[in-house]
């Protein structure tokens, strides 16, 4: 893989109606520019789910940065994105600590990993179809949406822990989203939690000595996985939400390229991430998807450079070398998650309903009707079966019910259908 890009036009414009694709780049000091806005971008996200699963910050950095070294070069330095964290993982590492350890939750994460690049290698040899057949648009979006909604009972109690602290991050949150536009409005989380922190820190709630302590500069907090089969069941959904948001977002860059090369890509993209995700559960570090809000970046500055994901990459690694920076975001309050996952989590819910919206599914149709139902609350209510060791959570179980019900009521259609 030739790390060499084209210099688009005169490195310093991009014409009008034009893009610089991601095998063009522009000067290097606007390069370079373009990738720290990309860290920018990512960082709200990446950081929080950490912050809310007890995982080392610096280790989910360091593992984001270096998964998406691997994502571009597992992809040919051809399809420009981000690994980041996903919050897909959120509810099945809370529920592996909070019945075991962090090992354990690690150990699914890596599981996780593997499982995802096994189905990347299997779409790199037999094309994407299958995928789709697998999970329409009614499944994928009731599997988003449930695992959005499910987490809605942490959220609350994070804001009963501070409820005025959650009130004000929150309106701050909101606030941005409706009154910036273009990155700000972006990154209307990160700002949500700061002006949250600086409303806490002068109510006395953030205790700053674990960070005066810190060294500016060390290696991230890495940890080793634990296996426990006991905790496999509830992260498995998470590899068809992996499995959708990459094939959107690689589908995303090519239609916004017009660059079908990229679509090719598609299982190469599937493995990078199955690798990294990998690599992460390995080391301590959460699950990486490709970020939406780096795409939406791309689609703003009309800037598709791989090289500017170099940068990037580059840049989140060096940030996860200073445990400084890592005991600073582990003093975020209560309160301050309890304001920005009120919305977090719904807006994850929301855009299981996108999915639909835009899928224009039909639900005036009995199948999509029960698909849905019968998923959204098995996942919203938290149904859990046990046996022995092994739990399986509402997340899991809302998984299945949708797979089941949808290709159940279906194949009883057509067998209707044959009859008649």
């Amino acid at each position: 893989m030739p790390l060499s890009w084209t210099l688009h036009n005169d490195g310093r414009t991009v014409t009008e109606g034009a893009v610089v694709r991601p095998g063009e780049r522009l000067s290097w000091p606007r390069t370079v520019g373009l990738g720290a806005q990309h860290v920018v971008a990512m960082f709200g996200a990446t950081f929080l789910v950490p912050v809310l699963t007890g995982f080392p910050p610096t280790a989910t950095l360091f593992f984001s940065g270096v998964g998406t070294i691997l994502f571009l070069v597992l992809t040919g330095n051809r399809v420009p994105s981000y690994l980041g964290s996903s919050f897909a993982f959120i509810a099945p590492i809370t529920a592996a600590t909070a019945s075991g350890s962090m090992g354990n939750a690690l150990f699914g994460v890596l599981v996780t990993g593997l499982l995802l690049a096994a189905v990347g290698a299997v779409v790199a040899s037999t094309g994407a179809g299958w995928i789709d057949a697998l999970m329409p648009p009614v499944v994928t979006g009731a599997i988003v949406a449930l695992i959005g909604l499910n987490l809605s009972g942490a959220a609350t109690s994070n804001v009963q822990a501070a409820p005025w602290t959650a009130l004000v991050t929150l309106v701050a949150l909101l606030v941005v989203a409706v009154v910036f536009r273009g990155l700000a409005a972006r990154l209307s989380i990160l700002l949500g939690v700061v002006v949250g922190y600086v409303f806490a820190a002068f109510a006395g709630a953030v205790d700053l000595a674990a960070v005066r302590d810190a060294a500016w500069v060390g290696l991230p907090d890495f940890f080793a996985p634990e296996p426990s089969w006991g905790v496999l069941p509830a992260f498995l959904p998470v590899v068809l939400v992996l499995v959708a948001e990459n094939v959107g977002h690689v589908r995303t860059v090519a239609h916004l390229t017009d660059d079908p090369e990229v679509n090719a890509r598609t299982g190469r993209a599937l493995l990078a991430d199955g690798l990294a995700t990998t690599l992460a559960g390995a080391g301590g570090g959460s699950g990486t998807t490709t970020y939406g809000e780096n795409i939406g970046v791309m689609a703003a500055t009309r800037v598709y450079s791989t090289a500017a994901y170099w940068v990037a990459g580059a840049v989140a690694i060096l940030l996860s070398l200073s445990p400084k920076f890592g005991a600073l975001v582990n003093t975020i309050p209560a309160g301050v998650l309890g304001g920005v996952t009120v919305a977090l989590y719904g807006l994850i819910g929301v855009v299981g309903v996108k999915i639909w919206i835009d899928n224009r599914v039909d639900f005036s149709k009995p199948v999509n009707q029960f698909t849905a139902a019968v998923a959204l609350v098995v996942g919203i209510g938290n149904l859990t079966l046990s046996s022995g060791d092994v739990m399986v959570t509402g997340i899991a179980l809302g998984t299945v019910a949708a797979l089941v019900v949808f290709h159940g009521m279906t194949a009883l259609e057509r067998a209707r259908g044959a009859r008649a």
